[in-house]
């Protein structure tokens, strides 16, 4: 048994294999393949990274233990799934438009943001002590975070080029949805101060749901 992080982990280093992999054998032939190597390797770095820079994460995330079907299906949805962007960018002849990129770019540095700010400050906040937090970054929208990484999936699929890579971030975002309808429920009946905080912000899209 493994814990539900470590599993990711694993299913994060496939991923950055899988992107060295293409490099090597379909090789870099424009724009598109360098920039989405930079962009997917840096991201799951980060991700590994993080966890040696705040080691209280690894207290805090993913904690549930998983046998050798959940390792298996990490590996297989998370670092093998999650990369059909990847496939779909290097083999991908066509040259990356100045309006993709001019997409990507900000959609990728702005959700990778949006996405360590958000769980830097609740990590934080849980490591002092503090019950529900909804300032900060979490002030607007409840579930923050989640837009963030939502925001990263997209900037792959419009790098790809490709329509088929809109399935990951449609994928994740029908996972966060069922998240977001069980952890509303929970914030409700764990925190007494949830339904003032739940009356003036939004769950996931500014201004709108």
């Amino acid at each position: 048994m493994v814990s539900q992080l470590t599993a990711i982990n694993v299913a994060k280093m496939i991923t950055i294999a899988i992107v060295i992999g293409l490099i090597a054998i379909v090789g870099i032939s424009d724009q598109r393949q360098i920039l989405y190597a930079c962009m997917h390797i840096s991201y799951c770095v980060w991700w590994l990274l993080e966890q040696r820079i705040y080691p209280e994460r690894r207290t805090f995330l993913f904690q549930e233990k998983v046998g050798p079907i959940g390792l298996i299906s990490a590996v297989l949805i998370i670092g093998v799934f999650y990369s059909l962007p990847a496939f779909l960018a290097f083999f991908n002849s066509n040259p990356l438009t100045i309006a993709a990129t001019a997409t990507a770019i900000p959609l990728f540095y702005f959700g990778s943001l949006i996405n360590t700010s958000a769980d830097v400050q609740k990590m934080t906040a849980k490591t002092l002590g503090r019950d529900l937090v909804s300032d900060g970054i979490w002030s607007r929208i409840r579930h923050v975070n989640y837009g963030g990484d939502l925001m990263r999936y997209l900037s792959f699929a419009v790098v790809s080029g490709s329509s088929w890579a809109f399935l990951v971030p449609l994928a994740i975002a029908a996972l966060y949805l069922q998240r977001i309808g069980e952890k509303e429920i929970a914030m409700g009946e764990k925190y007494p101060d949830f339904a003032a905080y739940r009356q003036r912000t939004t769950r996931l899209i500014p201004w709108v749901w």
